[in-house]
């Protein structure tokens, strides 16, 4: 009965990239790459097809499973970048990375639908990664469902260049619960099979709603749907440090395992082994629980 019942909760967890389906049930590390100059972590930023290159060599060789690509910075206050800006950026590096390494699982940071659509069937990226949850572009659910990719649905209040200045919630855990399924429901109405939720740490939440938020991700288990927390490097741990991006791997190091005890099951990092060593340890331990 318990096999059965692991079973299905495991099916839950698998992900079709593209005809490859990804189990996620153990979890899986996801390398940012980004094409910005004005990115909140400097070190994350990559110009230049070697320096590109490079990185995702990087990524794989440290225990990454995949590569998150973007070319629109989401920090808050970030500029507004053009169509034919992100675009600009963001084609030529799905070029290079495809042809260097076929085989591992890209993902795009976009927010718009034309992005999108362009970095699937030209780029041959394997899935969205969507900021906005649908929220900037109404076209974007339609174009996930045509597409048949899998997308990741993350909560943000506000746009990038709002979200940070007066973030309000009467109960951040019930609300972002209740908009996370609003939107499932309407991506499955759309026939978008593969949803990956995200509660969009830093996206229009003060410190204070981050930390509950944090404090109750094991509920988002409710959903039956594989969990994404992008917290590396954040504000929310270097803020209660008293330190900066810089200094917060450690920081982000004690979250992430956290997190993975909580039920995340992909880490969207900008320092990859040792993130990957997180999820060594956290199944060694559950490994060692179960036998």
């Amino acid at each position: 009965m318990h096999s059965k019942l692991n079973n299905f909760l495991n099916s839950r967890l698998t992900i079709n990239c593209r005809g490859r389906l990804v189990d996620l049930s153990i979890p899986k590390v996801m390398g940012i790459i980004n094409l910005t100059p004005d990115s909140f972590f400097s070190e994350s930023r990559y110009n230049g097809e070697a320096a590109i290159l490079s990185r995702v060599e990087s990524i794989l060789c440290e225990g990454g499973d995949m590569v998150d690509v973007g070319a629109y910075s989401t920090r808050p206050g970030a500029a507004l970048v053009t169509v034919e800006e992100e675009l600009g950026r963001l084609m030529p590096a799905l070029a290079v990375i495809r042809k260097a390494f076929p085989d591992v699982l890209v993902s795009v940071d976009t927010f718009r639908s034309e992005i999108a659509r362009k970095a699937v069937l030209e780029g041959e990226a394997d899935m969205i990664n969507d900021i906005s949850g649908g929220e900037m572009d109404e076209a974007m659910y339609d174009t996930v469902a045509t597409l048949n990719v899998p997308y990741i649905l993350t909560h943000m209040q506000g746009t990038p260049q709002t979200m940070q200045e007066a973030p309000q919630y009467k109960d951040v855990v019930a609300e972002v619960s209740k908009w996370l399924a609003q939107r499932v429901d309407r991506l499955r109405d759309k026939g978008v099979n593969d949803i990956i939720i995200d509660p969009g740490f830093g996206f229009g939440k003060t410190l204070e709603h981050n930390f509950k938020l944090f404090n109750h991700l094991e509920e988002l288990a409710l959903f039956q749907l594989p969990i994404l927390v992008g917290i590396s490097r954040k504000s929310m741990i270097y803020k209660v440090l008293e330190s900066d991006a810089d200094q917060a791997l450690n920081g982000t190091t004690v979250l992430n395992t956290l997190a993975l005890n909580k039920g995340a099951n992909i880490l969207r990092v900008h320092d990859v082994k040792e993130a990957a060593e997180c999820v060594k340890l956290v199944e060694k331990l559950k490994e060692v629980d179960i036998v």
